[in-house]
């Protein structure tokens, strides 16, 4: 039996009226919700929301208490930083990170972004749009204080959260008052469906995202207590026994937070949690689509992750991925196994199937971008040339 819900459904989705899920001033009309001005400290995201602003391992650490919002926002900038230097493009202040309307080589170069530096990016440009014209629209918080210590948790709004300590940490002048505004809500008006409206009705919630909201939604509907903690795969993996079917009063209700999705569709999206732990990280990291993934599903556990990489490395299309699922190649008898060779080896084994797509100059400037230097990229080009020549000797020996 699940554990008792600490929350009335029916209170739940009372919550979610055309007034609560309208504009601001229809929020304010109800005299039980107030705006006001709150300490950045005492704010906190939700351990358990289904979209992830941090890299999931920030995330988890942050949430255990292990970091603290700064300490966690420098984690970021450290992370791309590298990962910039490595693409030729390093920098030392995050408002370097601001397109130079000058330059006419900006746009190819963000087409290029990593998870990472595309989510560093999006909060640096907030935080300068709240810098330079005001908190507009105010984060949605409950108040889960308790005691004498008052604390709210996020329920919609967490990126302008963490671009408003960006903003205020690592921003040179800044001159807000670390203050952050907010519609307070009753810990009794709580919604998780209000949060999975707000969540699909924005941009960039992964696939990955949605199974984790369809999970969230099922298990509170069927009554199970939703934790004050980071949580790992499996507290969602539990709606994978769950459904509808059962509680054909929320039917309605779910879909339409869910973005007006069929029944079908939302069954294919929950069934995204049977991938493994790291493939659900790399789909959600790379918002990789569930046309792609749902044929990564028919694999064992121990090939998601492969898969779900060379989709990414190799930017493979659902028709080239349910073909590489479906294809004798993965295991056979008289086969070698994916779990008997290196990943890297059978990545490269890929990237031939790629030759004829790609000219030796654009080979050539893309060794130059990654390595940011001509001397290592001709030393990196000579060490692939001998690993294939030997590879080739090994061909013909066989």
């Amino acid at each position: 039996m699940p554990p008792k819900n600490t929350r009335r459904i029916d209170d739940l989705l009372g919550g979610v009226t055309e007034e609560m899920l309208a504009g601001i001033p229809q929020q304010l009309q109800d005299t039980s919700l107030r705006v006001e001005r709150l300490l950045l400290e005492m704010v906190r995201p939700d351990p358990v929301q289904p979209r992830r602003v941090l890299p999931e391992n920030l995330h988890t650490a942050f949430h255990n208490n292990r970091l603290t919002p700064t300490q966690a926002l420098k984690e970021l900038v450290q992370l791309v930083q590298v990962s910039a230097r490595q693409r030729g493009r390093p920098f030392n202040n995050v408002l370097e990170l601001l397109p130079n309307p000058d330059d006419d080589g900006d746009d190819e170069q963000f087409a290029q972004l990593s998870p990472e530096e595309q989510l560093l990016h999006d909060l640096v440009n907030l935080a300068v749009t709240i810098r330079d014209d005001g908190q507009v629209n105010p984060l949605t918080v409950v108040d889960v204080t308790q005691g004498v210590t008052q604390q709210f948790r996020i329920e919609t709004g967490e990126r302008r959260y963490w671009a408003t300590w960006l903003l205020r940490d690592f921003m040179p002048n800044y001159s807000g008052d670390g203050m952050i505004p907010c519609i307070i809500i009753p810990a009794e008006r709580s919604s998780v469906f209000r949060q999975a409206k707000e969540n699909t009705a924005r941009s960039g919630l992964s696939a990955i995202a949605m199974a984790r909201q369809a999970a969230l939604l099922l298990l509170t509907i069927h009554g199970y207590e939703i934790p004050n903690t980071a949580v790992a795969n499996d507290f969602y993996r539990q709606a994978l026994d769950l459904d509808l079917r059962g509680k054909r009063e929320y039917t309605e209700a779910i879909l339409s937070a869910m973005g007006g999705m069929k029944k079908g569709y939302f069954s294919e999206i929950k069934a995204l949690l049977r991938l493994s732990d790291e493939a659900l990280e790399l789909a959600d990291r790379y918002s990789i689509d569930q046309y792609k993934l749902r044929y990564v599903l028919s694999l064992p556990a121990e090939y998601h992750a492969e898969v779900v990489r060379q989709i990414v490395d190799l930017n493979l299309s659902s028709k080239q991925v349910k073909e590489l699922c479906e294809s004798d190649s993965l295991e056979t008898d008289d086969q070698i196994s994916f779990d008997k060779l290196p990943a890297a080896a059978l990545k490269m084994a890929k990237v031939t199937h790629t030759a004829s797509t790609v000219s030796a100059q654009d080979v050539a400037r893309a060794l130059i971008q990654q390595e940011g230097d001509v001397t290592i990229a001709q030393a990196r080009l000579k060490s692939f040339q001998k690993l294939l020549a030997e590879a080739e000797r090994y061909l013909t020996e066989e």
